[in-house]
């Protein structure tokens, strides 16, 4: 009982599908695993956590400041935090 191998070249069509059922499977499997949502605690996504904060509130008080002198100027009166020049 001797079975002979042979090699079979694949398809680029083959190719494509088995690829195609193998990302299926891959979009059904995260419903399984188990996400963890700790978040990293590493030195460098410290640091660049604080960098994305500092950069929001910068952010913030810019567009605050822009409001106010916008305001200051449609209306002619002072509501913000802002001084005239």
């Amino acid at each position: 009982m001797t079975k002979m191998i042979v090699s079979e070249n694949i398809s680029r069509r083959r190719m494509f599908s088995l690829l195609g059922a193998a990302a299926a499977l891959g979009v059904a499997t995260p419903a399984v695993m188990m996400v963890s949502d700790a978040e990293a605690q590493t030195t460098g996504m410290t640091r660049r956590h604080e960098r994305r904060t500092g950069r929001h509130e910068r952010r913030e008080d810019r567009r605050t400041g822009r409001h106010d002198r916008r305001d200051e100027r449609r209306t002619g009166s002072t509501t913000g935090s802002t001084t005239p020049k």
